[in-house]
This record gives C-alpha cells, sequence and structure tokens, in this order.
C-alpha cells in the first residue's frame, strides 16, 4: 500500500461505511405511500446526513483539505429546512456523530468548495437519488485528487452484490496499487482484487448505461451498440455503480453519452469511480478520446460525455461513437 496515503484511505473508508449505514437507514423507512407521492424527502434528509458524517471526519482528520460537494446547509439555516435538519440531527446521532445544529451545518459546508486546488477531495454523498428512492442502485462517492490526478477513489454501494456476502460492497482503488472489494456491511472482511472482464469481441459486449435517458443518450447508445452488432440487452442502473460493474466484469463498456450540447459533467459524478476502472485494467476517457480533467473546479469543463470500458475494446468503441455522433 501507499504508506503516504494510508491514513486517508482509512478514514475514507470509514467515512463511507458510516454515511452508508445512515443512507441504508433511511432507504429502508421509503414505503409505498411516499413513492405514490413522488416524495423526494428522503433522499434529501440522506444526502445532508451523508455529507455531514463524511466531511466530519475529513474535516477532522485533515483540516487543510478542501471539499468540493454536491450539497450546502443553506435550507438548513432557515425556518422552512427545520423539520429537516431535525431529521439529519437525530440520523447523525444514531451514527455516532452528535453534534448541535450549527456544528451539523458547518459539517455539510465544509464540502463548498468550488475550485481546484492542489489537493481536494470530491463527494457524491448520494449518486443516483432516483435509484434511491426507488431502492435500486445508488452509491457514496469520494475521491481525494492530488495535483490534478485522482490518487485515491471510493464507492460504497449499498444495493451491489457482494459475491457469497450478500447487498453492500466498498470498493476502493489507489493509483498503482489496484482496485479493491470487500463487504459493505456486517463484519470486516479482507478486501479482494478486482479486474476488468476479458471480452474482446465487440458482439459480446455488455453495455453499461443510465436508467433515466435524461442522463445519457439511449438513442445515440443504441445506434452504437447496432454498428458494434451487440447482442446483448444494456445493463441499466442508476448512479456510478456503473464503474464497479465495469470495473468488476459484471459489464464492459459504460457510456455516459451527452443529451444536449455544452453539459458540462460534475467531478463528483465520475471521481469515486474512474480510479477503480483504471486500476482494475480498464480504460476511462470522454467521447473524443481524451482523459478526464480533474483541474476545473466542479465541472469536467474540457471534456464531453465520458466512455469507460474493459481497455481491451476502447479504440473501437471510440471509433463507434464518433461514427453516430448527432449532428449539431
Amino acid at each position: 500500500m501507499n504508506q503516504g496515503l494510508k491514513r486517508e484511505l482509512e478514514i475514507g473508508l470509514q467515512a463511507v461505511r458510516q454515511a452508508a449505514g445512515l443512507c441504508r437507514q433511511v432507504q429502508s423507512a421509503i414505503n409505498t405511500e411516499s413513492l405514490s407521492k413522488q416524495d423526494s424527502s428522503p433522499v434529501t434528509v440522506a444526502d445532508f446526513g451523508s455529507q455531514a458524517l463524511i466531511c466530519r471526519l475529513l474535516r477532522s482528520e485533515f483540516p487543510g483539505d478542501p471539499v468540493i460537494g454536491e450539497e450546502g446547509a443553506a435550507e438548513l439555516r432557515t425556518p422552512a429546512g427545520e423539520d429537516f435538519l431535525r431529521q439529519v440531527l437525530s440520523l447523525c446521532e444514531q451514527s455516532g456523530a452528535s453534534g448541535s445544529a450549527d456544528e451539523v451545518c458547518d459539517w455539510i459546508d465544509h464540502g463548498g468548495a468550488s475550485q481546484y486546488s492542489a489537493r481536494f477531495w470530491t463527494l457524491d454523498p448520494i449518486d443516483g437519488t432516483k435509484g434511491f428512492l426507488r431502492k435500486e442502485q445508488y452509491a457514496i462517492s469520494l475521491a481525494l485528487i492530488l495535483n490534478g490526478q485522482i490518487e485515491l477513489g471510493i464507492l460504497g454501494c449499498p444495493n451491489m452484490e457482494f459475491p457469497g456476502a450478500g447487498h453492500g460492497v466498498l470498493a476502493w482503488a489507489v493509483r498503482g496499487y489496484g482496485a479493491w472489494q470487500q463487504p459493505l456491511f456486517g463484519v470486516e472482511q479482507s478486501a479482494i482484487a478486482i479486474r476488468t472482464s476479458g471480452t474482446a469481441d465487440p458482439a459480446q459486449l455488455t453495455i453499461c448505461e443510465s436508467v433515466e435517458s435524461g442522463h445519457s443518450a439511449h438513442d445515440w447508445s443504441g445506434l452504437i451498440a447496432g454498428d458494434l452488432a451487440v447482442q446483448k440487452s444494456p445493463l441499466r442502473m442508476d448512479s456510478q455503480c456503473k464503474y464497479l460493474a465495469v470495473a468488476r466484469g459484471d459489464a464492459d463498456l459504460y457510456l455516459r453519452l451527452p443529451t444536449k450540447k455544452g453539459y458540462q459533467e460534475k467531478i463528483w459524478d465520475h471521481a469515486g469511480g474512474v480510479l477503480l476502472v483504471q486500476e482494475a485494467g480498464g480504460q476511462v476517457t470522454d467521447i473524443g478520446g481524451r482523459l478526464l480533467d480533474f483541474r476545473q473546479g466542479s465541472t469536467l469543463a474540457l471534456n464531453e460525455g465520458v466512455v469507460a470500458t474493459n481497455g481491451r475494446v476502447h479504440p473501437v468503441v471510440l471509433r463507434a461513437v464518433e461514427r453516430h455522433r448527432p449532428m449539431p
């Protein structure tokens, strides 16, 4: 293990585990009535609670590190947010992190950085909000970026299957030291290495893409699949769990194709999963074949879309993407 990041990995894994427990507790309470009313309050509460727990530990252990996160506590500090705040305080206390209202809001706001720096963390406390509400796939994503490179990536995927251990996968990678997974819940077990698939025939690819068509252009990906003569139906799931699916060989390819010109991907939607795929033997670029640039603040402003593969089919996939690029 890279001794220089040993403490960062330990704290990152601890933080994601703690946040995943909070999120699982909230998700388990979602019922049919709240779904029928399209009530998004559970994911709002879990989002705030997850960010509070993770930022609390990061601020305590690495006080000088900025965190570019998705949430801010401004809403919780208003009268309209009082009910949400009470729920977040209770969840944090149940998770072993008691704090006053101001303290918990300050933990959340520690994730309020937006500018690039030589060393920073980026966090998505719940990636895949609609999957969370459907009781399907979602992820807690955390990454450490040094001098523009992801050096540590962690994904907590509470509803992904771990072989022989039921639901819940904690996956992580350190640059140069491979990609690993272990059970997210229960008795801590030793991590096992993960590798991308050996699929080289494009016709045998399993393509992983977003459930929501608003997140990735399904028509475009259908044209790409036809070009490559792909025989299998796409594997659709929410969140950065798609990166884990590619990293451990459940899928061979993840396409995140732009749905509108000029859209800039948020770094927290990708950073935790990118290094997993790379360290598992795969490749991740944008749709033009450029490496993702994490030196532009909170977005991937110099990139367009994302293509993550097992590494063996990356060039042929990029060519197919380009052949079917929509006309401007």
